[in-house]
């Protein structure tokens, strides 16, 4: 991940077995991360069966917070292509409860495979 990146808190892909230490403990049953990006300290990922965002907490890092969101829950999705100059690409979810959940990519990401990734959980 690149510094600018970094800095700007924009996502960047990681292999899934990067986030297999913290997500592993948490996949149910033939549950598998599909896709995973990550952020700075914090980090999402895809699975068959649903998203999972973790939020690092702290200084050190031990304290984490996860949020699991089932295909099921997500009514909408909208991506953004990224533009020109520091325009980046984004992810917006729109989950039941009027909660929305945004996410922004590096441009290097190309934002029609994660619409990809969520299409195929949510629609399957």
């Amino acid at each position: 991940m690149g510094l600018m990146s970094a800095v700007t808190g924009n996502a960047s892909e990681v292999k899934p077995e990067d986030v297999m230490d913290t997500i592993g403990p948490l996949l149910a049953d033939g549950e598998q991360i599909t896709k995973a990006y990550k952020m700075i300290r914090d980090f999402f990922v895809f699975t068959t069966s649903r998203v999972i965002l973790v939020d690092i907490k702290g200084a050190t890092g031990k304290k984490k917070n996860f949020k699991s969101i089932p295909y099921k829950n997500i009514i909408s999705w909208t991506i953004e292509s990224a533009g020109l100059g520091f325009d980046d690409s984004e992810l917006e979810l729109n989950i039941i409860g009027d909660e929305v959940i945004k996410k922004e990519f590096k441009k290097s990401i190309n934002i029609a495979d994660v619409q990809s990734a969520l299409a195929q959980g949510i629609l399957k």
